[in-house]
């Protein structure tokens, strides 16, 4: 019989193995936004420090998209908070998988963003912990090193818009969350969440409509497990 650190090991190699795909495409995302944030004139440093601290996609854009267009600091700050505060009910939905100390638990909470998360779901309201850190701890990197090669690249890279990057995280998040509606209360939530989206977008700021989707989908989750 393996011993119980060679299953854990294995375990988390599944999770590292499910996240190859996604990978690829969060390494060129993280490589257009090194190019986006040396262009903007954040330096070389900055931005490759900013993705090993943050790692959150959608908000170092905005931030980058924000400073490059001449807003304030508080502006950026403000669109960042507004598009991470989803991950307050998806943190909620896998709180009771992260124990010991503070400090390990804040280490191993910067792996959980949207794909780690989606990878790691078992149905039902349930995760696997390995393979939410397997996944994440590869995306991390993914992330950090696609980074890095954009700022240090710059245009040799090409516009990532023309190798139709723009279109693969929508599709990305879409194939993510086909295996998750086979239960009617999680199709449900996925509709109501969708809806409260598409109603809020014209209408509020950015990132508010992303933070009363996941709301939606954390009550459909909750529903699910009473």
């Amino acid at each position: 019989m393996s011993s119980p650190a060679l299953r854990s090991e294995t375990r988390y190699r599944d999770g590292i193995r499910a996240a190859i795909a996604v990978a690829a495409t969060v390494w060129f995302f993280g490589a257009s936004f090194g190019l986006l944030a040396r262009a903007s004139g954040m330096g070389v440093l900055p931005p490759i420090v900013l993705s090993a601290t943050t790692f959150a996609g959608s908000a170092q854009f905005a931030i980058t998209s924000i400073l490059g267009a001449g807003s304030g600091t508080a502006a950026a700050i403000v669109a960042a908070v507004l598009l991470n505060a989803r991950y307050a009910p998806i943190s909620i939905s896998v709180a009771q998988l992260f124990q010991g100390p503070r400090l390990r638990r804040l280490v191993e909470s910067q792996l959980i963003v949207d794909e780690s998360w989606a990878l790691a779901s078992r149905g039902g309201g349930r995760f696997d912990r390995r393979i939410l850190l397997g996944a994440g701890l590869l995306l991390y990197l993914s992330w950090v090193s696609g980074t890095a090669v954009g700022v240090l690249a710059g245009d040799s890279l090409g516009d990532p818009k023309s190798l139709g990057l723009d279109g693969a995280f929508p599709a990305l998040f879409l194939a993510l969350l086909v295996p998750q509606l086979r239960a009617p209360h999680a199709a449900l939530a996925a509709i109501a969440g969708g809806a409260i989206a598409l109603v809020l977008i014209p209408v509020t700021p950015p990132g508010t409509p992303i933070v009363a989707a996941s709301a939606a989908c954390l009550l459909g989750l909750r529903g699910s497990k009473a």
